[in-house]
């Protein structure tokens, strides 16, 4: 019963953090949001901000690291690894959301067509969502080794239809579209962007390190058809 509730905990925890992070990026409900009012200097700020963004790159690198795994597993039963692997990501991101410092001032501004930009924003944060759903998310937060719904089938399949069929990272181009669509970019929401995209970019060559040794010449061959966060351009 603990791993079936513990990997509960993680999936609520997930889905938690990605409406925290909505709302965060939008600057709407939540007390501390990316370009909120400034509480401290901006060489502070600054400093907070790339301690927190590193601490999540780091958190985020490590624990998804095989070796790293293997070594967990002498502490972290199997059916909790990535339960495990969630949590410790929801931690994270509660930190960073709750710690961030706003600061400098306005970069730029798109006032007459703003709407545009948050039609574009929603659009994105549906593609994320809707990408959690089309990998599974009962196996990507950790739910369905903990013993909820049908088992984890071994290597899971290189998925290749759908969103999969036009990026090879459909999650990440959402997420990246989000990260950039606003009416009006200050100077902290523009590092969060900038680390932010350049984490993904930087992480999705490591996960494609690993996903080569599970399947391949198949994710060769994948990888050669499929852009891997933009349609239609190449690699």
């Amino acid at each position: 019963m603990a791993p079936r509730l513990l990997s509960a905990l993680g999936w609520a925890g997930f889905n938690l953090v990605m409406l925290w992070a909505l709302l965060f990026l939008a600057g709407v409900v939540v007390p501390r949001t990316v370009d909120g009012p400034h509480r401290v200097g901006t060489l502070p700020a600054v400093v907070v901000d790339l301690a927190l963004l590193g601490l999540f790159a780091l958190q985020h690198s490590v624990l998804a690291r095989r070796s790293v795994k293997a070594r967990l597993r002498a502490w972290v039963p199997a059916a909790l690894e990535r339960t495990a692997y969630v949590l410790a990501t929801d931690l994270v991101l509660a930190l960073l959301f709750s710690l961030w410092e706003p600061f400098g001032g306005r970069v730029w501004a798109v006032p007459s067509f703003g709407w545009v930009l948050w039609v574009v924003y929603g659009a994105g944060w549906v593609l994320a969502v809707v990408s959690t759903h089309a990998i599974d998310q009962l196996e990507l937060t950790g739910l369905r080794q903990a013993g909820w719904g049908r088992p984890v089938e071994p290597d899971g399949g290189l998925q290749t239809t759908g969103l999969y069929a036009v990026v090879r990272h459909p999650l990440m181009t959402g997420l990246i579209v989000v990260f950039w669509a606003t009416p009006t970019m200050s100077a902290s929401h523009l590092l969060f962007a900038g680390a932010a995209t350049a984490y993904v970019v930087l992480g999705t060559r490591f996960e494609e390190r690993d996903l080569r040794r599970s399947f391949g010449a198949a994710y060769d061959d994948y990888a050669a058809r499929v852009p891997a966060l933009v349609p239609g351009l190449r690699r």
